[in-house]
């Protein structure tokens, strides 16, 4: 069974930092683009950061460029995201998604159009002023 599991997410004052986890077991990253989403109450969901292969180029949202980096652990099948300089603005519900990475031409694709699966269940950043 395919499944991602996003952990690291919580509650940290302006300027701190958080990394967050995305394990996936099922299948492994090999041949998959990642992909960091959020989504705020009121808003739509956002493509934080995506990669279309593991060692491929990323891509960053503008507004997480230079405070957000996305890295990954082959043996530990584990995509991370690390947060620095996190602003009330960044709080949100984030998700990870995957999907093949033969279905998209470049990281920035993935995160402008989000697979319908496989999706992790959603860890809660809050950032408080």
């Amino acid at each position: 069974e395919v499944q991602l599991q996003a952990s690291g997410g919580g509650l940290v004052q302006d300027g701190g930092s958080l990394r967050l986890s995305c394990t996936a077991s099922g299948f492994t990253f090999d041949d998959y683009a990642i992909g960091w989403f959020r989504q705020a109450p009121g808003k739509e969901r956002e493509g934080v950061s995506c990669i279309i292969r593991i060692g491929s180029s990323p891509y960053y949202a503008d507004s997480v460029k230079g405070r957000f980096t996305i890295s990954s652990n082959d043996a530990k099948n584990t995509v991370y995201l690390q947060m620095n300089n996190l602003q009330p603005e960044d709080t949100a519900v984030y998700y990870c998604a995957a999907w093949g990475a033969w279905y998209y031409r470049s990281s920035s694709q993935f995160c402008t159009t989000p697979p319908r699966r496989y999706w992790g269940q959603g860890t809660q950043v809050t950032v408080s002023s």
